[in-house]
């Protein structure tokens, strides 16, 4: 989990750094299933106890928030191109 969300803002900060917004949308993209992978794990986790619905419930809206804000950001990047 922890290297699935790093690499959410890693990507988007590598996408930054590259010529075009034809890449920095690739980079976004990346950054999507990276949280799409967190979100699946936190499910799992949840599937096998090792967290409670509280707290998967709490991680996993903000994993969908992630995402919202990601595919905003994404329009906006394809929208320039």
């Amino acid at each position: 989990m922890r290297r699935a969300s790093a690499s959410i803002g890693m990507n988007i900060a590598e996408g930054c750094c590259r010529k075009g917004n034809v890449e920095m949308a690739r980079f976004l993209q990346m950054a999507m299933g990276s949280a799409s992978e967190l979100e699946y794990q936190l499910l799992l986790a949840r599937d096998l106890d090792y967290l409670q619905n509280p707290e998967y419930e709490r991680l996993t809206a903000q994993a969908v928030e992630v995402k919202r804000m990601l595919s905003s950001l994404m329009q906006k990047v394809k929208a320039v191109q």
